[in-house]
């Protein structure tokens, strides 16, 4: 349905990104007349979205400006990796009010994850010094491709139990079970977590960069692009997932998606960690392979800068193909090592006219950059035109 450019949803859009912030302003922008402007503010102000702040004075009394209120509601944004999993809750400007982390394997499956996941929300709202009903979304990062028109997981090579399962409607069942079945639940987006990682990183620290990329080298390998403000996934959830590209010298490599040869079977974290072991440096995961490197254990030194070299190979052809202003590397190999691999071959290899104005860069963000990122998505979401509309009209606000 398009957009009605006269409606509510609109001038929240135009106010949220500062096109429009006072009432002659939005006449302006829309050619609506007073009454009208007047009539769909107050539609924003009884949703509570709209605060008045002081504007500038130039010697007379100072103007009234129209400010999204980014405390209205609050956002639960669950960042699920391999080995453990995160929550937080942030205001809509996507500061963090409270967060919790701890241990827990996605290969236990959607129902043991997710409940666990909603056990720990009672404890996080209350943390935060928030009620159930102000939450007005529930933004979900997972170590896998997602169809995100439909919320479901697609073929993940590390999450059994997964593919095609319901994760928004499971995920509001674990909410309704802890939180209480008073408070209906709300709606819940998925996402990949580069995707979401990529987004956050965007948002919060390179807001001017049209085409953004990031690659998450964690367990596994995975990128996610930002494309004029938006991601990009793809048709079906698939753009990114560059740890399935093969090395035509590396068929020795098996990889957990079951064909040989994938970079992410040859330089991620996983892999990094299984070469360790094999040297004798007990090394059971990715995480452990980060704490070698903290460390400055030679060999894990030369493993994650060969494997960042590994990464630019590829990363060559990336960046000739989506010429990115700026290339973030995020996850467990985010450390100097591994990025003087991967620019020691980008530059080497790729044009000069492609990386003359590419910035390559470690995450701002580290560790909350998938939260940032789901948080970002919810908000983004209820409050575009057309949802913020139709919320609107579901509350009687019409």
């Amino acid at each position: 349905m398009p957009t009605n450019q006269a409606s509510a949803g609109h001038l929240l859009k135009l106010i949220r990104s500062g096109q429009a912030t006072t009432r002659g302003e939005l006449q302006a922008a829309t050619g609506l007349s007073r009454s009208t402007v007047g009539h769909r503010l107050d539609q924003l102000f009884h949703a509570g979205w709209l605060r008045n702040t002081a504007g500038t004075s130039t010697g007379g009394r100072p103007s009234v400006r129209l400010e999204f209120d980014a405390r209205h509601a609050v956002v639960l944004a669950v960042d699920l990796d391999t080995t453990h999993g995160r929550a937080a809750v942030t205001d809509l400007a996507g500061t963090v009010l409270a967060e919790h982390t701890r241990p827990l394997l996605i290969s236990d499956g959607p129902d043991k994850v997710l409940d666990a996941v909603g056990s720990w929300l009672p404890a996080l709202l209350g943390a935060a010094e928030v009620e159930a009903g102000a939450v007005c979304g529930i933004g979900l990062s997972v170590p896998g491709p997602v169809d995100w028109e439909t919320g479901t997981v697609v073929q993940p090579p590390v999450m059994p139990g997964w593919d095609g399962h319901p994760v928004q409607s499971a995920m509001q069942a674990a909410f309704a079970r802890h939180v209480g079945a008073a408070v209906a639940p709300p709606p819940v987006l998925v996402d990949n977590d580069a995707n979401l990682m990529a987004y956050g990183e965007q948002r919060h620290h390179y807001p001017d960069c049209s085409a953004f990329a990031l690659i998450k080298v964690s367990a596994g390998i995975g990128a996610g692009v930002v494309v004029g403000g938006e991601p990009y996934r793809g048709i079906d959830g698939g753009a990114g997932d560059i740890g399935h590209i093969r090395l035509h010298d590396r068929q020795d490599a098996l990889c957990m998606c079951g064909s040989y040869g994938c970079l992410g079977a040859v330089a991620s974290g996983r892999a990094i960690a299984e070469q360790l072991t094999a040297l004798g440096i007990p090394a059971p995961s990715a995480t452990e392979v980060r704490e070698h490197l903290a460390a400055g254990q030679p060999d894990a030194v030369r493993l994650a800068r060969e494997a960042g070299q590994r990464v630019g190979e590829v990363l060559v052809t990336v960046v000739t193909l989506l010429n990115p202003g700026v290339l973030v590397i995020a996850g467990d190999l985010a450390c100097t090592p591994f990025l003087t691999g991967v620019r020691e071959l980008l530059y080497q290899r790729a044009m000069p006219r492609t990386t003359a104005h590419l910035t390559v860069a470690t995450s701002e963000l580290g560790d909350r950059a998938a939260l940032a990122g789901a948080a970002a998505m919810v908000v983004e979401h209820l409050y575009s035109p057309e949802i913020a509309d139709a919320r609107l009209a579901a509350a009687g606000g019409t």
